[in-house]
């Protein structure tokens, strides 16, 4: 504890609340969602050191993600999608990607969201036939609007970042792209609709 009192809401039982909690509530928590890049960050640096059998570690196969993203072209927003696509990998072992959707989601576009969401199931065209499974089981997202930009986040830049000669960027570089990602939700169920308009 910081020594310092801080203030609380009352109720003991959600029906039980009022406004004035919530307000409480809402004050303390905004500290805590502009402190999301730093988790991320931090987040991130679990990945350091853990192979997993791969010829680079997590982290370092996120750099050069990112990097490869950064280095051809892509907007600011698109290469923090690439750092942390893997991100999932610590807590969600067989659903790594939708635990990166869900933590990008409400900060980026709805195609970006989709490539995150989708890449694991992508890069499989690269792999799954040696592990015995369908490497074209993305074909059921054929058609769709973002089937091509998924397939192409993973040829150009995930597919091929295992590369211990590769310089990749470092982490610091990335930080002050994550803190303006993630600097406030353009979409989310707490957001009121005139807020959630003016994020857009």
């Amino acid at each position: 504890m910081d020594g310092k009192s801080h203030e609380q809401a009352k109720y003991h039982a959600m029906i039980d609340s009022t406004a004035e909690d919530w307000s409480i509530i809402v004050k303390a928590a905004a500290p805590f969602q502009r402190d999301l890049p730093n988790r991320l960050v931090a987040h991130l640096n679990l990945l350091k050191g853990d192979c997993g059998g791969y010829a680079v570690d997590r982290l370092e196969h996120s750099l050069q993600t990112a990097t490869r993203a950064h280095q051809a072209g892509q907007d600011e927003e698109y290469v923090v999608c690439a750092l942390v696509h893997d991100i999932g990998d610590t807590l969600g072992p067989a659903n790594h990607a939708d635990v990166a959707a869900a933590i990008v989601k409400p900060y980026v576009s709805e195609q970006n969201h989709w490539i995150v969401e989708k890449h694991a199931m992508f890069q499989g065209y690269y792999f799954f036939h040696h592990l015995g499974l369908d490497r074209n089981m993305r074909d059921q997202f054929r058609g769709h609007a973002y089937f091509e930009p998924c397939a192409q986040f993973c040829h150009l830049y995930d597919q091929n970042s295992f590369d211990p000669a590769f310089e990749s960027m470092p982490l610091d570089a990335f930080v002050p792209m994550i803190h303006r990602v993630f600097e406030r939700p353009k979409n989310s169920i707490y957001l009121r609709k005139d807020k959630q308009a003016a994020a857009e």
